[in-house]
């Protein structure tokens, strides 16, 4: 079993959608308890989402909440309601981090923003995960991770090719929610070991922007010291203008192979040989740096019709022993046969799911994941657990303030 590095620490966590509740899911597979507050009539609005794209979830569990929300524990509370927040502020009192989505409007209604949650645990992490950052005159502003991060981050401009009309989407849904999310739950971790040293609580701030620019921060360095933006090659565009050791080469079976040998003249002989062309080793126009530039769209017409001849499972036994990196093009279905991903466990059982770990390994173990809770499961559970008896949880659910 992986080691649980925030075991004995608790999360509360008030939050929505992908984003923020992927940050809970991450400090969930790390160990800590999250108790997840979903409204308690509606809940989580991401559970309605039953429709992406061509796919459609039937019954649960549904994939859509599961990814996010593993390993949690689910209460369902009415924060509009005064006997609601009261139960917020009693769990607060037990948690050693708070972490929401809401932002600052709706956090003063509510009665749990910062100077609210801290006046009952003055010791609280408190994390926050906003759309478009703390500060500005947007921090109000809500976002979705297709604005925030892949549009107003500059992803989507710098992937699209110049030949395209409109714009290239993420691949998927909850794409920069999730990287996002990791982010952020990282950061709880470090002011948690600060908080352990020092005693002193902090304020923790990720959005959705800062998350897509800090994705791009090597594009965006390059634009800023050049001046102009980095850009897509056109459609169908192989790679480096200057390198044919860099790009996606088609094989016989419409697969792709991708190559990325960053020097192409300690890569080109061995690479020559794999592809049963021993005579273009030498040849002098693949000799050096500069006439390897000079040559490149000769060398890509020969990859490309050698690596064409054969079928990507013949190429994966072939390359097998090529010393330059190279990888196989997969979609989201083949990765869950790919020998490499099973060997670490990158893909792992939860309940009746296959979900993605959280990346980050603690003694070369891979983490356990549960499956999500069902919708303010265990409600009775933690009010139990705070010390409320039968009467009163009655009251609160009669008042409304409790599923």
């Amino acid at each position: 079993m992986m080691s649980r590095p925030l075991e004995g620490f608790r999360v509360l966590e008030v939050a929505m959608y992908g984003f923020v509740p992927s940050a809970g899911a991450v400090l969930a597979d790390w160990g800590a308890e999250v108790i997840k507050v979903e409204h308690a009539v509606t809940g989580d609005p991401q559970r309605g989402l039953r429709r992406i794209g061509a796919f459609v979830v039937e019954g649960d569990p549904n994939p859509n909440i599961e990814h996010a929300n593993r390993g949690k524990r689910s209460v369902g509370i009415d924060m509009s309601k005064p006997e609601g927040q009261e139960v917020i502020y009693e769990l607060a009192k037990t948690a050693d981090v708070f972490l929401t989505s809401f932002l600052p409007s709706a956090r003063t209604r509510f009665g749990i923003d910062v100077e609210h949650i801290r006046a009952v645990n003055p010791a609280i992490v408190y994390a926050r995960g906003s759309g478009l950052g703390p500060r500005g005159a947007e921090s109000d502003r809500g976002g979705y991770d297709m604005t925030a991060y892949w549009c107003r981050g500059g992803v989507a401009a710098t992937i699209t090719p110049p030949d395209i009309e409109g714009m290239i989407g993420p691949p998927g849904p909850a794409f920069g929610d999730t990287i996002s999310g990791t982010n952020l739950a990282g950061g709880i971790a470090a002011a948690l070991v600060k908080r352990e040293r020092t005693g002193e609580p902090s304020v923790v701030d990720v959005s959705l922007l800062s998350s897509g620019l800090w994705s791009m921060g090597h594009t965006i360095a390059l634009s800023a010291y050049a001046g102009e933006p980095l850009l897509a090659g056109p459609t169908g565009s192989h790679g480096a203008m200057a390198n044919p050791l860099v790009g996606v080469y088609a094989t016989k079976d419409g697969r792709h192979l991708s190559f990325v040998m960053l020097q192409p003249t300690k890569f080109w002989a061995d690479v020559c040989r794999h592809i049963d062309r021993p005579d273009l080793a030498d040849d002098p126009r693949f000799e050096t740096v500069a006439s390897i530039a000079e040559h490149t769209d000769e060398a890509v017409e020969i990859l490309k019709e050698a690596i064409g001849g054969r079928t990507l499972g013949e190429w994966t036994g072939r390359l097998s022993t090529l010393a330059g990196p190279w990888a196989p093009v997969q979609d989201a279905l083949q990765v869950l046969d790919d020998p490499q991903i099973q060997a670490n466990e990158y893909i792992r059982t939860a309940g009746e799911l296959r979900l993605v770990s959280s990346p980050v390994q603690f003694d070369v173990t891979a983490p356990d994941l549960a499956p999500g809770p069902e919708f303010a499961a265990q409600t009775d559970e933690i009010l139990r657990e705070l010390g409320m008896d039968w009467d009163r949880i009655v009251a609160l659910k009669t008042a409304g303030a409790v599923t």
